[in-house]
């Protein structure tokens, strides 16, 4: 009778909760079913949405054709197998967003909405309160390329197979300053290029799933590797 009594117990609180839906009052932010924006904060929920995006296309594109004005001009793709073997499922081709690109690239449309919002809300307020300038340009290696880690014959599939990283080499600000992860990662001249770097890699790891830069390996000491994978690896 006590046991019966206390699911009783348990039943009502569920009720009581499901009717009174106390998410409701929740930022949308924390809300696990407010639908994502570019610009909420990023939270653990945000993160968790964002993951959910590489499985629901519709819903990719629907946080990106909300995203305020200005924002990015994309192009959605069907899912195509451009080489054989490197099938893109998922992806967007980027033209420019409220920054310039040096040139076009597709990317799947996770890493889209997480650049949108790591732009947004991390480069932009960096480049203003470190460089006193806004950031006006992205220098980039490319997303795509259908090898294998490192080019090695043995080596699992890169990320970049998919569509799924995005190699940042340079950012160009509106005064014309140029900031290279190459050679102002460590920059004692221009201290401030160096913090923007390494203040903009480790944001980024609140929005990547997989961050690599110069103190990872030599074969990323001239860029920022922002991949849409992984479990949280930021070196």
């Amino acid at each position: 009778m006590l046991r019966l009594f206390r699911w009783l117990v348990l039943a009502a609180l569920a009720a009581a909760v499901l009717l009174g839906r106390p998410w409701q009052y929740l930022p949308p932010q924390w809300n696990p079913w407010e639908p994502l924006a570019v610009d909420h904060p990023m939270t653990p929920v945000t993160q968790w949405k964002l993951q959910r995006l590489g499985d629901d296309a519709e819903q990719c594109q629907a946080v990106l054709e909300a995203a305020p004005e200005g924002a990015l001009d994309y192009t959605p793709l069907r899912d195509y197998t451009p080489v054989e073997g490197c099938p893109l499922v998922n992806v967007v081709r980027i033209s420019r967003t409220d920054v310039e690109f040096n040139a076009s690239f597709t990317v799947t449309c996770p890493v889209a909405v997480a650049w949108v919002m790591y732009e947004r809300q991390q480069l932009q307020p960096l480049a203003a309160s470190l460089l006193g300038s806004r950031l006006q340009q992205v220098e980039h290696f490319g997303s795509f390329a259908c090898r294998n880690i490192y080019h090695r014959a043995d080596a699992r599939r890169s990320q970049h197979a998919l569509a799924n990283a995005f190699d940042v080499a340079a950012f160009r600000m509106a005064d014309g300053t140029r900031i290279s992860v190459l050679k102002d990662w460590n920059n004692d001249t221009e201290p401030a290029k160096s913090e923007f770097l390494r203040q903009a890699h480790s944001q980024a790891c609140r929005y990547f799933r997989t961050v690599l830069g110069p103190d990872y390996n030599q074969p990323h000491e001239n860029h920022f590797h922002l991949e849409g994978s992984g479990f949280g690896f930021c070196r």
